[in-house]
């Protein structure tokens, strides 16, 4: 399959990459870094990155704006996007073919060809290994391909805290270091904190409940985000804080949007994912998103991931 991928990219002239909505650092890093590839090793190809865009994340990179014609006998990538209802620009349609990049469960199977790797901690660790496996044909990575892809991998593994953190990730993100760019500057562009990122963070540590069985939730309303003078997209920024918390396994955070509550969820070993999906959502084993449409809902996402979080703790319980 990679080498499909490899092959489409040397036909195609035109190549427009798209990932997810409400874009995170491997959503940023996978498609601007492989852009930043086609880009050094064919100088004369026309590739554009395309999608809405994150303030926070800003210093990733700038999208591109096109118009509709430029889709027309254009190659079509969509990076870490799991279904294609969350691919930002849904022009990605118009293209001649389309190709998805990704390494979440493969619950929408679209595009001609189709990469899902669900071992693999980023799409930027898969996009780094297609540089691996393009080199051969004349491939190049430059420093801001590898800084990019090293920043994606970087944010889907927790800084390489996270399960998914493999020996290959660590010799990937050993490979890409080499390159010139500043890793500590990078670090604090991606966790820098704004002061009113801040006081939400102190207001959801004092303000969290937690459950016998190791739940843990909060809820944010509008009147909440005006207080701290905050957007629900900016509030991704917060949504780890309460795993260092002892005795708290799984917790969901629910932001009050403008038509609909957005349910961002995390674990550390109680599997999420089937509760999201069930909930106009999806994602990873242990950090998935929802959406729901009336508070009254809240109850029965908690019911759901308390028994997921009971089953869990009885597992354990056999296990030692």
């Amino acid at each position: 399959m990679v080498k499909n991928i490899i092959k489409k990219i040397q036909e195609y002239n035109t190549i427009i990459i798209h990932r997810h909505v409400r874009p995170d650092p491997d959503a940023y890093g996978s498609q601007v870094g492989l852009s930043q590839i086609i880009k050094h090793t064919y100088p004369n190809k026309e590739v554009f990155v395309v999608g809405d865009e994150d303030i926070s994340l800003s210093f990733f990179s700038d999208m591109d704006e096109i118009k509709d014609e430029i889709y027309h006998n254009a190659l079509v990538i969509v990076c870490d996007t799991a279904n294609q209802a969350r691919i930002s620009d849904q022009r990605f349609s118009l293209g001649s073919e389309l190709i998805k990049i990704d390494h979440h469960p493969n619950v929408d199977s679209y595009g001609d060809l189709a990469w899902v790797n669900i071992e693999a901690s980023s799409t930027s660790e898969m996009i780094y290994e297609l540089f691996l496996e393009a080199r051969e044909a004349g491939f190049q990575c430059n420093d801001r391909a590898a800084s990019l892809l090293y920043a994606g991998i970087v944010g889907d593994t927790g800084r390489f805290l996270f399960p998914s953190t493999s020996e290959k990730t660590f010799r990937y993100a050993s490979d890409l270091v080499k390159y010139n760019f500043n890793r500590t500057e990078l670090y604090d562009l991606m966790y820098k904190t704004k002061r009113n990122v801040a006081r939400l963070k102190g207001y959801i540590l004092q303000n969290y409940t937690i459950s016998n069985s190791g739940l843990s939730s909060i809820i944010i309303t509008k009147e909440k985000l005006q207080e701290f003078e905050m957007t629900s997209t900016e509030t991704s920024q917060l949504v780890g804080i309460l795993g260092d918390v002892e005795g708290i396994k799984a917790w969901v955070i629910f932001v009050e949007e403008e038509n609909l509550i957005r349910v961002r969820l995390r674990s550390k070993g109680p599997i999420i994912n089937d509760i999201a999906a069930k909930y106009n959502g999806g994602g990873h084993p242990l950090a998935s998103g929802a959406t729901i449409y009336d508070w009254k809902e809240t109850a029965a996402v908690i019911e759901d991931l308390e028994k997921v979080c009971t089953d869990y703790n009885k597992t354990e319980e056999n296990i030692f």
